[in-house]
């Protein structure tokens, strides 16, 4: 790639940061979706009235991987663990914790074939909206190289090339979300 034009050279990376954004969010969402296995990133979205403030769970405990379907939450405040049980209870993850009033378990159940498909159903749609996402930056990037023209800072060949650029940078994050979505299909439908 040889953009010479510093002011689209600007723009360009603007462009390539805002992929590289869009490839984490993906990331952190599939983070999120439970595959039968225990992940402590599971509860990262949950958040627990702490006195008051909305606190985020991780903030306010120790959370561990005792055995590969278990999660074990050690808050630091022992007083909320009802306070936590109800929050986990409120949230999406689909899991029932239990408590012994000092420690909270989480345990994993065997993902049964119907959930495995409504969960690769979920991460298609997720790594879908992706990479609608990625291309409409890459529309936002073409319309100033066409205002570029436009206004005569760059010529017909430096559009058409710094476009060819801007395609080929999206096809690498696109190739990146569905190496990303297949990872996770593969996890998804490991027993």
């Amino acid at each position: 790639m040889a953009i010479t034009n510093l002011q689209f050279k600007e723009e360009f990376d603007k462009y390539e940061a805002k992929l590289n954004k869009g490839l984490d969010f993906l990331r952190s969402e599939f983070l999120a979706i439970r595959a039968g296995r225990a992940n402590p990133q599971i509860l990262n979205k949950i958040t627990v009235d702490y006195y008051g403030t909305p606190t985020q769970l991780s903030s306010m405990a120790n959370i561990t991987v005792p055995e590969a379907r278990m999660l074990m939450i050690s808050l630091w405040d022992t007083s909320m663990v009802k306070e936590v049980v109800k929050a986990i209870m409120a949230s999406d993850i689909g899991i029932t914790p239990s408590d012994d009033g000092k420690v909270i378990r989480l345990v994993f159940p065997q993902l049964t074939e119907e959930r495995r498909k409504e969960l690769i159903k979920q991460i298609k749609k997720i790594s879908e909206d992706s990479k609608v996402t990625l291309r409409n930056e890459r529309r936002d990037v073409m319309d100033i190289l066409k205002k570029f023209k436009k206004d005569n800072i760059i010529t017909e060949d430096e559009e058409k090339s710094y476009g060819a650029d801007v395609q080929k940078l999206l096809d690498g994050y696109i190739a990146k979300i569905d190496a990303l979505l297949k990872e996770k299909e593969a996890e998804i439908l490991e027993i």
